[in-house]
């Protein structure tokens, strides 16, 4: 996979997460919907919790991808407890944040499969040139403070320069203000856009979204 990224003609590299560099592991998504289920005490057949979930999983991403935003972990939460017939207005965001800890903590049990192969050496060969790194994730039900957790497990943060997610700044790709982040955080201010290549596996959100801004752009294909 990592042949047909050039790392010559560039001097920073700003990387998805999801679908690019790792995806869910298998158990996951079943497990947070048995959480899910469990502890709001959700009075229906966990194959529509499970439908539910996806649902508004998916519907947040493609909101956060159209209008630029950010819907917040919480709201989704609530989106899906709404149409599960929980009355919402029982909760609070101490409830909330007690399943979101709960959810962290499964999720750093069933951790994400990397999907990239040799990445390690890679984000090595790239920093031994002396160039820089970036994460670059829109977030959904995982925040990004989780994200920061789990790269540190898998001793990758000691490559990453600085991590953007669109839940501390309160946008998502391909929204340029999340591109002009990246640039914001570069410690060569003077560094030609197109010298920035953003990798990803989303034609829109990664790849148009990079390339409109003015970064050079991969579209990754697992």
């Amino acid at each position: 996979m990592k042949t047909d990224i050039d790392i010559h003609n560039h001097c920073h590299f700003s990387f998805d997460l999801w679908l690019t560099l790792i995806k869910s592991h298998p158990e996951f998504k079943t497990k947070r919907v048995e959480l899910f289920s469990s502890f709001f005490n959700v009075d229906k057949p966990i194959d529509e919790v499970a439908k539910t979930v996806k649902y508004y999983d998916d519907l947040c991403n493609t909101i956060n991808e159209v209008t630029g935003g950010n819907i917040d972990t919480f709201e989704i939460y609530l989106m899906i407890l709404g149409a599960l017939n929980v009355d919402v207005k029982l909760l609070n965001k101490e409830k909330l944040n007690e399943f979101y800890v709960r959810s962290e903590e499964l999720f750093l049990e069933y951790k994400p499969v990397i999907i990239f192969e040799n990445i390690h050496d890679f984000f090595g060969e790239i920093k031994n040139q002396g160039k820089t790194i970036n994460i670059l994730s829109n977030t959904g039900f995982i925040k990004g403070k989780t994200m920061r957790k789990f790269l540190i497990h898998e001793n990758l943060d000691q490559y990453i320069d600085f991590h953007i997610y669109s839940d501390e700044i309160n946008c998502s790709k391909p929204n340029p203000l999340i591109f002009q982040e990246v640039k914001n955080n570069l410690k060569d201010q003077d560094l030609p856009l197109h010298q920035i290549l953003h990798i990803g596996d989303n034609p829109v959100a990664d790849y148009k979204g990079a390339a409109d801004f003015g970064f050079s752009a991969h579209l990754l294909k697992h």
